[in-house]
C-alpha cells in the first residue's frame, strides 16, 4: 500500500534507507562510501515530509520502500545545506526533483519504486511541473533508466566528512 509519509514513519524510513544503502550499494562503491552515505544520504528530510511529497510502501504491516518528489530547490541529500534548499521551483520553467528513494533489499524487484515514481510523477504534473530531474546514486540508475530517465551529467557528491560518492545527474520529461 503506498501512502503519504509522516513523520510518525520517520524511524521506520530511516531503518529501510540505511538497509537499502548498507546492502544496494556494495558493487557500486566501497565500505567507506557505504558507511558514509548511510549516515550524510539515509536520513529523513523533514521537508519533503511537511510538504506532502514524500511516500512510504507498506508491505506485511511495517513500511519497505520511501521516496518522492520535491517543489523546492534541494536536489539530493548528503553535501550539506545550501542556500536555496527550501526555495520553491518555477514549474513552468524548472523541473520537480526526484527526491530520496529507498527500497528495502528484500523488497525489491516488485515494482515498489516504479510505484513511488508514478506517484511523485503525477503528484508534480497536477502542479504544473513538466519535467523531473534526479541525482541518482549508481545503485538506482538503472531504475531511473527503466522509467525514462536520460544521464545528462556524471558528478562526484563530497559528504561532510570528504568522502566522495559517484552520481549522475538524470531528467524526464513528464
Amino acid at each position: 500500500m503506498l501512502r503519504v509519509a509522516t513523520m510518525a514513519d520517520a524511524d521506520e524510513m530511516t531503518t529501510v534507507m540505511r538497509a537499502s544503502v548498507l546492502d544496494l550499494f556494495r558493487g557500486f562503491y566501497t565500505a567507506r562510501q557505504i558507511a558514509s552515505a548511510s549516515v550524510h544520504i539515509a536520513h529523513v528530510d523533514p521537508t519533503l515530509v511537511g510538504d506532502g511529497t514524500y511516500f512510504v510502501v507498506e508491505g506485511g504491516g511495517e513500511v519497505v520502500a520511501c521516496g518522492g518528489w520535491s517543489r523546492r530547490g534541494r536536489l539530493y541529500t548528503g553535501s550539506g545545506d545550501q542556500a536555496d534548499d527550501g526555495r520553491l521551483l518555477d514549474p513552468s520553467t524548472e523541473a520537480a526533483h526526484v527526491r530520496a528513494m529507498f527500497v528495502r533489499p528484500d523488497w525489491t524487484r516488485r515494482g515498489l519504486g516504479r510505484s513511488i515514481l508514478e506517484a511523485g510523477r503525477d503528484a508534480a504534473e497536477a502542479e504544473g511541473f513538466l519535467r523531473l530531474d534526479l541525482m541518482a546514486t549508481l545503485a538506482g540508475v538503472p531504475l531511473y533508466r527503466s522509467f525514462g530517465f536520460v544521464e545528462r551529467e556524471h558528478a562526484i557528491l563530497n559528504m561532510p566528512d570528504g568522502v566522495t560518492i559517484e552520481a549522475v545527474a538524470m531528467d524526464r520529461d513528464i
